[in-house]
């Protein structure tokens, strides 16, 4: 008696390779683990940094640069090693001859890279509020900077992850992702550091600045996520 054999759809094509990659990393804690040490690396830093300077300065209009100045470099560590596993072990290549929509893997992976990068960010914002705003007073809405983390880290993820597959083969990877996704991500970065800051200055119509900055970012995520699944196809097979 034949027996057919399903494809599988494009959702659990989806869940089978996001699976793999969460398995992976909770079971090594390999991209967790460096990315965590970094921040705490980075956030110290920055303490020697701020250390030197006058108690005139104002921190909080500051913090929210530094915020994402944190997210950004923690970020480029952690997404230069997203395919270094798949990459060493030949799991890139037995996946590109599986039968299925090349978009799927780039949804998978930049959904994995929120998840880590989440991840990090549980961590690495509540140590830079110990470091530096537990002396000063913030405003009632502090709270909402949860929203800008969130849209910010989305973004973030899913550009870093077009292009660390461009440049997974190139001399001097770790320099190239650097090169290509500081500027590109700069809008984002710009946004979500403006909203941060909205938000712990409180100053007069900070919420106006609030929304304008998260409705920019908003779409900057949206513009430039739909433009990675689009090339995706083209840039992992080529």
């Amino acid at each position: 008696m034949a027996v057919t054999l399903r494809k599988p759809s494009t959702f659990q094509q989806y869940k089978t390779l996001l699976r793999k990659d969460l398995e992976r990393e909770f079971r090594t804690r390999e991209m967790l683990t460096s990315m965590g040490i970094y921040a705490v690396l980075v956030l110290v830093v920055f303490g020697a940094a701020l250390g030197q300077t006058t108690p005139a300065l104002d921190l909080l209009q500051v913090a929210g640069g530094l915020l994402w100045a944190l997210i950004v470099f923690t970020s480029l560590l952690g997404l230069n090693r997203s395919f270094a596993h798949e990459k060493e072990q030949g799991c890139l290549e037995g996946i590109l001859l599986v039968p299925l929509d090349r978009s799927v893997i780039f949804l998978a992976k930049a959904t994995s890279n929120v998840f880590f990068l989440l991840a990090v960010e549980v961590v690495a914002v509540p140590l830079f509020y110990f470091f530096f705003l537990t002396g000063v007073s913030l405003a009632s809405d502090f709270w909402l900077v949860l929203v800008p983390l969130l849209v910010g880290t989305i973004g973030m993820a899913g550009i870093g992850t077009l292009l660390s597959t461009i440049t997974i083969n190139t001399r001097g990877k770790d320099v190239m992702l650097a090169v290509l996704f500081v500027p590109l991500v700069f809008p984002l970065l710009y946004a979500c550091a403006s909203s941060t800051t909205a938000l712990l200055v409180g100053a007069e119509g900070y919420m106006d600045v609030f929304v304008q900055s998260i409705a920019l970012a908003g779409g900057y995520d949206v513009i430039m996520l739909l433009v990675s699944w689009v090339l995706y196809d083209f840039v992992i097979s080529a």
